[in-house]
């Protein structure tokens, strides 16, 4: 408390130490002090951003990475290899249809094992059957799953069997039909995430899996097939690998800074080493059709299939990346929070 004393002729017995200054008085005792060089300090230091005890704004994604990351990949082998084998049945190549229904069957099989095991009990998989959603991209994948295996499966039994082939026909075609949507869905699901490097591509990152599930499914034929009944994954495979790139450019680009955690790290890594062998793979695959020799349609092959589980594993990690910083979070919803109020 101070000493001095407010009566109606002003303040008496003030001492200058103790008491503050007001008024006009103020602002020079400021200016006196500039003079000697210092200036004001700031009190305060500059605004760094950080989040509450440096904890993430988000839960990264628990997820096994083999699991997670093997579910996608194998998901989009099994579904485009059952579109496959439904243009080799309509143009009359056996050799590169029985492979391509073989591995859309042990694809698919793999991949709910993967799943599964991830959810710890089989029973949780068949929990999320008790109802459909549509609203919801696991409920939908999970019935979708349920409506493919079988088909993939009838499929590729009949065509080993040679027995009920009518039946192992309409397997084929529902295979088909269903295949698209089970190569694309995973990337709806992972977009539908509140994680930033997954949420802000999902423009783009359906195309990106379905360019992804093409190049596995003509490098499964490539390596499996006759080189003279491969034309179609050939074809597949450039057609793949142009989706595939072409739209990940895009996508990065239109992402802006959530994209970073794709050129960073081990997702970089991977993804760097995806485009290299997606796209050696690819062109190895064109000129393989001029050689008798199967050596280079099997390199061809085997590059595709590892560029495309490269890619999901890239997109995987990158994904869990963006969760852990929480700039990617924050700081969009600003830009966005700004936008909205200027226009």
């Amino acid at each position: 408390m101070s000493g001095s004393d407010v009566t109606r002729d002003g303040v008496r017995r003030a001492r200058s130490d103790r008491d503050a200054v007001t008024g006009a008085h103020a602002g020079r005792r400021r200016r006196r002090r500039g003079r000697g060089g210092r200036g004001e300090q700031p009190m305060v230091p500059d605004a760094t951003f950080s989040s509450y005890y440096g904890k993430p704004v988000l839960n990264k994604p628990t997820w096994k990475p083999l699991d997670i990351a093997g579910y996608l990949y194998l998901g989009g082998l099994a579904g485009a290899s059952s579109l496959l084998a439904a243009g080799a049945g309509a143009t009359g190549r056996p050799g590169l249809g029985r492979p391509a229904k073989l591995g859309a069957a042990g694809a698919i099989s793999l991949s709910l094992a993967a799943l599964v095991h991830d959810l710890g009990r089989p029973a949780r998989f068949l929990h999320m059957l008790r109802v459909f959603k549509p609203t919801s991209p696991m409920s939908v994948g999970s019935w979708l799953l349920s409506g493919y295996a079988p088909l993939a499966l009838t499929a590729a039994a009949t065509d080993v069997t040679g027995r009920l082939r009518r039946a192992g026909s309409a397997a084929t075609a529902g295979a088909a039909v269903l295949g698209p949507a089970v190569a694309t869905y995973t990337a709806v699901l992972l977009s539908d995430t509140a994680v930033p490097s997954w949420h802000e591509g999902y423009r783009q990152l359906p195309y990106v899996f379905a360019g992804s599930a093409a190049t596995a499914a003509s490098g499964l034929a490539l390596v499996a097939a006759p080189t003279a009944q491969a034309g179609p994954a050939r074809r597949l495979a450039m057609l793949g690998t142009a989706l595939e790139l072409g739209a990940f450019q895009v996508m990065k680009r239109r992402m802006g800074l959530v994209a970073e955690p794709f050129e960073q790290g081990r997702a970089h890594r991977l993804l760097r080493a995806s485009e290299a062998l997606t796209a050696g793979g690819a062109a190895l695959a064109a000129l393989s059709g001029r050689f008798r020799d199967r050596r280079p349609a099997v390199a061809a092959g085997a590059a595709l299939l590892a560029g495309s589980a490269a890619l999901r594993f890239g997109v995987f990690h990158a994904g869990v990346a963006s969760a852990e910083d929480p700039k990617y979070t924050v700081l969009p919803q600003r830009e966005r929070l700004t936008r909205r109020r200027t226009d």
